[in-house]
């Protein structure tokens, strides 16, 4: 009998493929410790094992040749990752044994897992939901403690409770509304229109709510692009040194000295900023040159936040501000006038003094860099926060339908079109926790995921 692909026992390296203490072999699916009893010798059958145990013995290959001694943990369903029995292998982190272990469960029928397929099952076998599945490739590539806060809350459901409690309210508005179709002739009325629209106005609130933090949850996610922009020799590489606390720029009185554009990161209070050190924009002869003030126009188009820094030896670069907000816009800029050390000036409106030599002024740069980067708002471990783009796209796409239903209430139509617009919504929000999903959705989704997650 042919097997579903979701019911065959597959197998994969849950570590990091190289050399190491220990390496994690992954398997899971009905029969799984059946077939693993038959290569692993202990003291207990894993068949008989209790469920969340953990068992030493020896793996052997089919020759009857001993492999490695391993650590066996033994998980049953419904109470493992993925919902299924499952086996994980320790052994010593030689990618040699790994690989003789992995094909000698390739000669049991056992195949290997494509990319997050033990996520996947783990998602339809109800283990999580589709934003909580997301959120495990978040978990794993965070780099900061914001980015990892974002993420952990995600896949702690508090994403998924705010999307399950605002569908329930649509799909009680949309029952009352269908069931007085059921009793027309009666002319029964189970909800208002008015509690209907109020209804309706108090989840596109709370829906723009999760739509807006988009713009934060992006930042924590993936961190900030700020693009260090200025006339040759006004101190961007220094300013681009201090940030790092580190001598990474090449700095020289003699202009020109950064060719290229120098990309560098750096965690400021647990958000993670991806700094762009740009050639000095000016007409050039030098071919080298030219090139990198093209690219350093495109890290402005490109960046979340640009600094443009000028020095007290220097007017204010009213062209090369005029050519950046051609790039960018307005609000998105902060204007540093570098080298205080060196000439007492007044602050003009918008301006940030400072020193890059003494660091004088420069708490006063990092506070913009941060109001410029997130605004006023304030990340709160407590608050649902969208940082995946698909989800965004479904809310926008939920409000759209509400509004329509808005229109239809409007125009005293019947329950039955404004409920047709509430069932598109719910189906909206539906598709971020995985209710409504289709293969191709779900192979888009788990086909970014490591092979053994």
């Amino acid at each position: 009998m042919l097997l579903n692909q979701n019911e065959e026992i597959i197998t994969a390296i849950a570590t990091p493929v190289g050399v190491g203490a220990i390496s994690v072999i992954r398997i899971s699916g009905q029969g799984c410790l059946e077939k693993t009893s038959k290569i692993f010798k202990g003291k207990t059958d894993l068949e008989k094992a209790k469920p969340n145990s953990i068992h030493y013995g020896k793996i052997f290959d089919k020759k009857n040749n001993i492999i490695d001694d391993v650590l066996v943990s033994v998980f049953k369903n419904p109470n493992s990752y993925t919902g299924e029995d499952s086996v994980e292998i320790s052994t010593h982190g030689n990618p040699l044994i790994t690989q003789k272990i992995i094909e000698r469960l390739i000669q049991l029928d056992i195949r290997l897992a494509e990319p997050g397929e033990f996520t996947k099952r783990a998602f339809l076998n109800g283990k999580m939901d589709l934003s909580q599945a997301e959120a495990v490739v978040d978990v794993i590539n965070s780099r900061t403690n914001a980015s990892l806060k974002g993420a952990r809350n995600q896949l702690d459901g508090l994403l998924s409770s705010k999307i399950n409690f605002l569908r329930e309210m649509l799909v009680n508005a949309s029952s009352m509304l269908e069931l007085e179709l059921d009793f027309a002739e009666e002319e029964l009325e189970f909800i208002s229109y008015k509690e209907v629209e109020q209804r309706i106005d108090k989840i596109i609130n709370e829906l723009q709510i999760l739509v807006d933090s988009y713009k934060i949850g992006k930042i924590i996610k993936d961190g900030v692009n700020v693009a260090l922009v200025g006339k040759p020799n006004v101190g961007k590489s220094s300013m681009l040194n201090f940030i790092l606390k580190e001598s990474r720029a090449i700095v020289s009185h003699i202009p020109g000295t950064t060719r290229d554009v120098i990309r560098e990161e750096v965690s400021i209070d647990g958000v993670l900023f991806h700094i762009f050190d740009t050639a000095g924009i000016r007409l050039t002869k030098d071919e080298i040159e030219k090139e990198g003030v093209l690219r350093s126009r495109k890290a402005i188009k490109n960046a979340d936040v640009v600094v443009l820094i000028n020095d007290v030896q220097n007017s204010f670069p009213k062209e090369l501000y005029q050519e950046i907000l051609k790039l960018t816009k307005e609000e998105n800029t902060i204007k540093v006038t570098n080298k205080i050390d060196l000439k007492n000036i007044e602050p003009e409106d918008n301006e940030i003094l400072v020193s890059v030599k003494t660091g004088e002024g420069m708490n006063l740069f990092f506070n913009a860099l941060r109001e410029k980067s997130f605004g006023r708002e304030i990340f709160s471990e407590k608050n649902a926060i969208v940082t995946n783009v698909r989800h965004k796209n479904s809310l926008n796409k939920a409000i759209e339908f509400l509004n329509d239903g808005k229109k239809a209430i409007a125009e005293n139509l019947t329950g039955e079109f404004i409920s047709v617009h509430l069932r598109n919504a719910i189906d909206s929000l539906g598709e971020i926790i995985g209710l409504v999903s289709t293969d191709d959705i779900l192979n888009n989704i788990f086909s970014k995921f490591c092979i053994g997650k």
